[in-house]
């Protein structure tokens, strides 16, 4: 299975991926080879802790008992960001007034799941009280606040990885 990329720029979205030497480029919203994509949507959660800052990651209760912050499909009807809101709260138990979200500081990661496209879209959102801890849904059997490198390291894969880095450059910089 591949990881790859996708950047949205000037209403095109140009998606990559390292395997193919193809590089992909269509019009938003127009239809393309990955329409048929399953769609998910989440939140990155960190909380500070003195001058720690530890990430939310939540450990599948199905599969390959993945680790992840809370995301979940995308329902018909439904905007991928109220996705995010709907899934964090039935995964993790925060609602929106329980976090501070960055609108503007999302990522948008492409990878295959059995063969199959999926695309899921994180925006990044701070726990307002980092005391008030998360209530499992029964989709997820475990969950840890980590620090960078552990949630780098529990993730796995690179994509995730690289996400976690990107994200935590921008909370230093909120500081």
């Amino acid at each position: 299975s591949y990881r790859g990329e996708t950047e949205i720029q000037n209403e095109k979205e140009i998606t990559t991926t390292p395997n193919e030497n193809a590089r992909y480029v269509r019009n938003a919203g127009a239809p393309s080879r990955d329409s048929m994509a399953k769609r998910a949507a989440g939140l990155v959660i960190f909380r500070r802790i003195g001058e720690q800052i530890q990430y939310l990651l939540l450990r599948a209760s199905y599969g390959d008992f993945h680790w992840s912050s809370p995301k979940g499909h995308v329902d018909p009807g439904e905007d991928d960001f109220t996705t995010a809101l709907r899934e964090t709260k039935e995964e993790a138990g925060y609602s929106e007034e329980d976090l501070i979200i960055y609108h503007d500081k999302k990522k948008v990661l492409n990878y295959k799941v059995n063969d199959k496209p999926k695309v899921v879209i994180y925006w990044l959102a701070q726990l307002k009280d980092p005391n008030k801890e998360p209530m499992l849904s029964d989709e997820h059997v475990e969950m840890k606040w980590l620090s960078k490198d552990d949630a780098k390291r529990t993730v796995g894969y690179k994509d995730n990885q690289d996400m976690i880095d990107e994200f935590h450059e921008i909370i230093l910089k909120l500081q």
